[in-house]
């Protein structure tokens, strides 16, 4: 294995001795000049790769509005031909099985806790976080001040049921066959 890298006070020391060997021995300068030109650059590090979380949670939950709402369906199906009565419909069903699932598995609330319109105060940890996104006009810095248009939505608590062994989360719905 070879030695780590230089640190910083023993390439400055290594810096100072070369300097004045190469100012006073030209035999020595050359090789350095050589070295320098042909030597190729020492790899970068390689950042350490990024953990990406498992996806299984989020294709279950879309599984549960699946199996509750319907919801892919809804999403897949075509609805430009039917009438806006028929898709208002068809959204409620959705609607109303989509919300069983997530508050039979969730609980979500509100980031902002004022009426949608009202007058707020921003700082700048809530942008920083992404629990705030500043729309219009954005100059300067914080704290900024604006109207509230969203209130935002946050995960308070996630409880999905335990996966059955050897079961593949990418089926949200298996087919049905029936015999």
């Amino acid at each position: 294995m070879s030695d780590p890298l230089p640190g910083f006070f023993e390439r400055l020391v290594l810096a100072w001795a070369a300097y004045f060997r190469i100012l006073f021995d030209a035999a020595y300068a050359a090789r350095v000049r050589s070295a320098a030109t042909e030597a190729p650059a020492l790899p970068e590090p390689k950042p350490e790769p990024v953990k990406v979380d498992s996806v299984d949670p989020a294709l279950q939950l879309l599984a549960l509005f699946q199996r509750e709402g319907r919801f892919v369906d809804f999403l897949e199906e075509d609805v430009t031909s039917f009438p806006d009565a028929d898709v208002g419909a068809a959204a409620r069903v959705v609607h109303d099985g989509c919300r069983k699932a997530l508050r039979a598995h969730g609980k979500l609330v509100a980031v902002r806790k004022e009426d949608e319109g009202a007058r707020v105060t921003v700082e700048e940890k809530e942008t920083r976080s992404g629990a705030v996104k500043l729309t219009g006009n954005v100059a300067g810095s914080a704290p900024f001040s604006g109207a509230l248009r969203h209130r935002g939505w946050r995960v308070e608590d996630l409880h999905l049921p335990e996966a059955a062994e050897g079961h593949d989360a990418k089926v949200i719905a298996p087919a049905e066959v029936e015999l």
